[in-house]
């Protein structure tokens, strides 16, 4: 297919989204079609009509509401400036016409540059002021949710502004720069910055549009000598100027130097040229995660220098992930690099569009989440967690193999939804180490080799024949179980199968690899659809999009937040093909990927809260810092052996639970009895209200509750964390002297004898040393609802209907938390099951939640490596530690 027909093809489909833009309902396939076939004529449309309608359909019903910032209430700085002033919306405009262009839903664009772009613009400076300012902000998106899209609207709408020089710092990878660059060369400069081929692109097309001066392309990052060619200091430009450069040492260094020696006026600054920062992933390299009395780490210093020299400039970090951000000391100075990066003028949380395909999803519902999600049982037997450098490959995992099947088989799916013109890749991330991801490729490739011999020979056989070949009849196993409801019989899906192989390629992507890069580009210019498997570390996990990522499989073992949930590449949109999407990861890795999950939108649930009561980035640093896992987050930056480091905790609307139990009988025996006692007694509280999943006792003194937990014997793990919750509960028994008692029982249980009925949890992988809760979550999600009136069960469902962010509007425990406002004490027996050898035991275990608001209240906790390691595992797969950095 030509490029001509693809670009048709491309303007039909915008229009025909456009036909659609202000509808609140999503339009039926065949109000879609209808309006297709009558747009087709008018417009001499003369494609495939089946094509645009199965696109379209998968855009339209996409919806995005706005984000919400959190700012000082008693800075001066005027949010209103960009309705005070006569802005020319040049850049800005053009940006949104080629978003609708590319098929961008007209709502989701005007809330991109009207709604969040000009709220994020107001945040910042208006770059006409007189005299010398600074701001530091942050931005926080979700992984792979459009947060280039963003920012590239929020540097078109200062552009027009009147912000001369913009600094894009795009990760610490070439490819990752490189796909950056390609993004702002077709969004904002409006001409292919490849020097051999400077063509209008994107934006550009439009022969009026004013192209900014970009002084980086493609290839080159920035150095003197390219800047030097343009004999200009940056106030001799008429047109803003871009650079796209990355997060390196060396490259920062370089720019300054030339900043400073070409364009710095008296006192080594530079006057009247507002410049604008936009540091994405912002977390990676850009931290000083150093301790406050040594020199910040050299990246962070470099961008702190270059802040410096202008007498006018705004710093934006953009990150999915902003714990490490949130860890910057505030009052931090030094007096080379002058102000760390902490964003203290605002924090704005971005929302997504309806059709995100994120963590929530994934991770935290039930019945998506079981339709995605595969654990890896095998891998450690072929390629263990802590292989070394070198370590011969004899052979790559089953499930790998399996992985592969249900890869070619959704590839055959797609095509036959018409998606053969769109990429389909699968990820396979098992190695830091280049050596073994070369090798991984090796075994790969023989499979895939074998396999389309197979189908060659048996696609259009009769299926009691190819059923015959043991690779047919994996890739038939492999529809049956994971893809039976794709809406193709086997047999339609069996033909489909020889056309997978038609663009399919391998790829080790990392900075070392030079011989055939994985380029999604090439493959579009020929209108082709590229079916790739991707192999590789580091350079997988950091901000380079996978197109049409359908299968992962990473095998890791990191702990870190921030690294973790950047990893998981799987998460962006997947139009028409979600159902047929898998995610291979180890049940450890899908526990803490749930718990991360829940932590990070506790935090955006926080912001709104916090904005609420009137309290800043300041304030919301604080409580981060001061937030459970600040311990981990803590380790994994700063930690060296034998090291202790000592934190304030605040609990403020967490819930704490025992989810690391002994599975000792007599343990078991002597914590039942305890909570016999305790409810004999009603917890020396009066009443006892049954509730569809147990008792409730109402107002207790939380002294009681104290004593009860102080009386539960723990796992020897988890003794501290005991300790902790019982601190804090102490903490604030000033406030709340009184809180709740759930005695929680599903299935048979007995008020008058005191037994509580068990809730069952999967014990596979117990040992009787220990048995660690899947998704480190006791409680089911909900119950926190129990007890509570019909008139606090209604105000949660408000809370949750007019929380922006809560996409299906009911209530989250979170919003029952709220309106219970009091602590909560929720007891439990669990029933192990999948273990034999656990089978029958009875094991109580606890979950304590606190009431929110409670920022200023925090207890101390000292702690070192062996009990972080303790509680969450080994610290030991650092991806600083991965071969995968580029080395100039």
């Amino acid at each position: 297919m030509s490029r001509t027909q693809n670009e048709k093809d491309k303007g039909f489909i915008a229009t025909l989204i456009t036909a659609f833009g202000d509808s609140d309902e999503p339009p039926t396939r065949v109000e879609i079609e209808a309006k297709a076939a009558m747009l087709a004529p008018i417009l001499g449309f003369d494609g495939d009509l089946e094509h645009v309608v199965a696109v379209a359909e998968t855009v339209i019903p996409s919806r995005m509401s706005a984000g919400v910032s959190l700012v000082d209430p008693e800075a001066t700085h005027d949010q209103e400036w960009i309705l005070k002033r006569e802005i020319q919306t040049t850049y800005a405009e053009a940006y949104g016409d080629f978003l609708r262009s590319e098929g961008w839903k007209p709502t989701v664009v005007n809330t991109l540059l009207n709604d969040d772009g000009a709220k994020i613009l107001g945040l910042l400076q208006d770059p006409t002021d007189e005299g010398a300012w600074n701001r530091r902000g942050l931005v926080i998106g979700h992984v792979q949710s459009g947060k280039t899209a963003n920012y590239l609207g929020v540097v078109a709408k200062a552009a027009d502004a009147g912000y001369k020089f913009i600094i894009v710092i795009a990760g610490i990878h070439n490819n990752l720069r490189k796909q950056t660059q390609r993004r702002v060369d077709e969004g904002f400069v409006g001409r292919s910055s490849n020097p051999v081929n400077r063509v209008p692109i994107g934006v550009g097309l439009n022969k009026d549009y004013p192209n900014p001066v970009t002084l980086t392309n493609i290839h080159a990052d920035f150095n003197k000598q390219t800047a030097d060619k343009s004999g200009a200091e940056l106030n001799d430009f008429k047109k803003p100027v871009i650079i796209v450069i990355k997060k390196n040492v060396k490259t920062l260094e370089v720019l300054h130097t030339w900043l400073r020696d070409l364009n710095a006026k008296g006192a080594d600054r530079i006057r009247d040229v507002p410049m604008l920062v936009i540091d994405d992933e912002a977390d990676n390299a850009s931290i000083n995660t150093n301790k406050p009395d040594i020199n910040p780490t050299a990246t962070n210093s470099w961008i702190r220098k270059i802040l410096r020299l202008f007498t006018k400039s705004c710093y934006v970090g953009y990150t999915a992930t902003p714990f490490a951000n949130i860890f910057i000391d505030p009052d931090a100075f030094d007096k080379d690099a002058y102000e760390e990066l902490f964003p203290k003028d605002f924090i704005y949380s971005l929302d997504a569009p309806t059709t995100y395909f994120g963590p929530d999803k994934v991770f935290l519902d039930e019945m998506s989440s079981a339709r995605i999600l595969r654990p890896i049982t095998d891998c450690e037997d072929y390629l263990p967690l802590t292989h070394k450098n070198g370590s011969p490959v004899a052979e790559l995992p089953p499930s790998l193999y399996r992985a592969l099947d249900q890869f070619i088989v959704a590839r055959a799916i797609r095509n036959l939804r018409k998606q053969e013109r769109k990429h389909c890749s699968m990820l396979i991330n098992i190695s830091r180490f280049v050596s073994v991801q070369k090798e991984a490729k090796g075994f790969i490739n023989l499979r895939l080799d074998r396999i389309k011999d197979a189908v060659k020979a048996n696609y259009m056989m009769a299926e009691e024949i190819s059923a015959q070949n043991q690779y047919m009849a994996q890739l038939r196993a492999a529809f049956d179980e994971e893809f039976s409801d794709c809406g193709f019989e086997w047999k339609e899906v069996k033909k489909a199968l020889w056309g997978v192989f038609d663009h399919l390629r391998t790829y080790v992507v990392n900075s070392k690899t030079t011989d055939d890069p994985l380029d999604y580009e090439k493959y579009e210019r020929e209108g082709v659809g590229l079916t790739a498997v991707a192999i590789g570390g580091l350079s997988l996990s950091r901000g380079l999009t996978i197109e049409g990522l359908t299968v992962s499989y990473m095998y890791r073992n990191t702990r870190m937040y921030d690294t973790l949930m950047q990893m998981g590449r799987w998460f962006g949109y997947r139009p028409n093909f979600e159902d047929i999407c898998r995610v291979y990861l180890s049940k450890d890795s899908i526990n803490w990927y749930k718990h991360i999950a829940l932590a990070a939108d506790e935090l955006r649930h926080q912001i709104r809260r916090m904005r609420n009561v009137g309290l800043s980035p300041k304030d919301f640093g604080l409580y981060v810092q001061s937030h459970p896992d600040s311990l981990l987050i803590t380790a994994a930056n700063k930690m060296r052996s034998g090291e202790k480091v000592t934190l304030k905790q605040n609990y403020t609307g967490k819930l704490i639970e025992s989810f690391l139990l002994p599975l000792d009988s007599k343990v078991s025996d002597a914590n039942r009895d305890l909570i016999a006692r305790y409810w004999a007694d009603r917890f020396g509280g009066r009443e006892l209200r049954k509730t569809e999943k147990g008792w409730f006792l109402p107002d207790v003194d939380c002294d009681k509750i104290g004593e009860f937990l102080a009386a539960f014997k723990s796992h020897k793990d988890a003794v501290r964390q005991k300790a902790l919750a019982i601190d804090y509960l102490s903490a604030i028994s000033d406030k709340f002297p009184k809180g709740d008692v759930l005695l929680i029982s599903v299935g048979p249980g007995d008020a008058d004898k005191h037994i509580l009925g068990p809730q069952e949890r999967t014990a596979a992988d117990a040992t009787a040393d220990k048995w660690q809760i899947s998704g480190y979550r006791v409680a089911s999600r909900g119950d926190e609802k129990l007890g509570l009136s019909s008139d606090q069960q209604k105000a949660a469902e408000q809370l949750a209907a007019d929380d922006a962010k809560s996409k299906s509007k009911k209530p989250s425990d979170f919003h029952y938390r709220l309106v219970r406002d009091k602590p909560l004490l929720m007891v439990h027996v669990l029933e192990p099951t999948n273990n034999e050898e656990f089978k029958g035991l009875r094991v109580p275990a606890w979950g304590l939640s606190y009431p929110d608001g409670q920022y200023g209240t925090a207890i101390e906790v000292v702690a070192n490596r062996v009990w972080i390691e303790q509680m969450y595992g080994s610290l030991d797969d650092d991806p600083d530690d991965d071969e995968d950095y580029d080395v100039e």
